[in-house]
């Protein structure tokens, strides 16, 4: 295991948002850049569903991380100017303590036995961690896509607690579509014939319902204009069987599903799918506006991202965030790209998404 992943051990019990408690549950990090005396320079990266907390490299012969283009040295996310913290989800089969985990009571994998997870849990943890590592109070809180909800559930649960927020590629709740997205993720993954109620082994691996749940996924996370540019219809080849894979469309869709077969654990994907599904930030009432769930955040300003072709959290959600935080009196900037990647730009439209968030924090120091 290298040197600079580390583990938080939280507190025993930790209470879930829905009641359920963990015992002895770790949560693995990552951090980058040098936290100041002052303990007030500190970023936090809240992660998507399937990234792990290598958000960067730590040094020339590391592993490249998910998000290498906008965190380092000189950076969007500057690693000589913010400490940056970013953890595995509590839930997650990447370190962090989950469904796959083992149980301290019994000694075996929790699976369904594993707690109802909210976000808010999820917030919850990597606020236990920033306060271990010293940190009252955040520079700035990021977080896309999922990552982007769970900053909503912490600011909700924790006002004040970061003084700035980037919430990109998200919103307030999953829309119709979205949880519709992932429903069927989880039912074809719990309907594979050797999910068998959860107890599956290695050997004996849903990967039908993996590959299958991988590639609805991939069919919401870009949208049909870049497919358009990438993948002209003239180019076939022959199946290897009647109705095998003859477009090149579909070969990067088989692709991309074998790569992710038994890159996450299937229990711990039907976790935290649901767990995106059941956030709702209007179910938090503030007191001083009870219809506005962002009025009592206490940030100085925020940052929210969206993109024209995305098809999970469409831009309307985006806006619907910024007229919040308008009506809270926060100042915030809202910038809708025109990348044509979908829900995946902030991944790999470098340039668009590297600037608009180096101008911005940039412009909070």
């Amino acid at each position: 295991m290298p040197d600079y992943i580390k583990y938080l051990q939280l507190p025993s019990p930790f209470v879930f948002h829905r009641g359920g408690r963990l015992y002895e549950a770790e949560l693995q990090y990552e951090t980058w850049g040098q936290l100041n005396p002052s303990a007030d320079n500190a970023v936090l990266i809240l992660t998507g569903l399937s990234p792990d907390s290598h958000a960067c490299r730590h040094h020339k012969n590391d592993q490249p991380g998910w998000w290498e283009f906008m965190i380092g040295p000189g950076k969007a996310i500057d690693t000589d100017q913010f400490y940056v913290i970013c953890a595995s989800s509590l839930g997650s089969c990447k370190g962090s303590t989950g469904p796959a985990s083992i149980n301290p009571k019994n000694s075996r994998a929790y699976r369904f036995d594993f707690p109802d997870l909210c976000l808010q849990d999820v917030a919850n943890s990597n606020v236990l961690l920033c306060r271990h590592l010293g940190i009252d109070r955040l520079h700035a809180i990021v977080g896309p896509s999922m990552g982007g909800m769970t900053g909503t559930a912490l600011l909700q649960q924790h006002p004040g607690f970061a003084r700035h927020w980037v919430q990109i590629a998200a919103g307030l709740a999953s829309p119709p579509f979205s949880t519709a997205i992932r429903s069927l993720q989880r039912e074809a993954i719990i309907n594979d014939n050797n999910f068998n109620r959860g107890f599956y082994s290695r050997e004996d691996w849903p990967i039908d319902g993996m590959k299958f749940a991988r590639k609805i996924g991939m069919l919401s996370y870009r949208s049909a204009k870049e497919w358009n540019e990438r993948f002209p219809r003239s180019l076939k080849k022959v199946p290897d069987h009647p109705f095998g894979i003859e477009f090149p469309v579909e070969s990067y869709l088989e692709h991309h599903a074998n790569r992710f077969i038994h890159q996450f654990d299937p229990i711990c994907y039907l976790y935290l799918s649901r767990a995106m599904d059941w956030f709702d930030a209007y179910q938090y009432k503030p007191k001083t506006a009870p219809h506005n769930p962002l009025a009592d955040i206490n940030i100085e300003s925020a940052l929210i991202l969206g993109t024209e072709t995305d098809l999970l959290f469409p831009i309307d959600l985006q806006k619907q965030v910024s007229d919040l935080l308008d009506k809270a009196s926060i100042d915030n900037r809202l910038y809708i790209t025109d990348s044509i990647q979908g829900h995946d730009a902030f991944l790999v439209d470098e340039d668009t998404f590297s600037k608009l968030v180096a101008d911005y924090l940039s412009a909070t120091v």
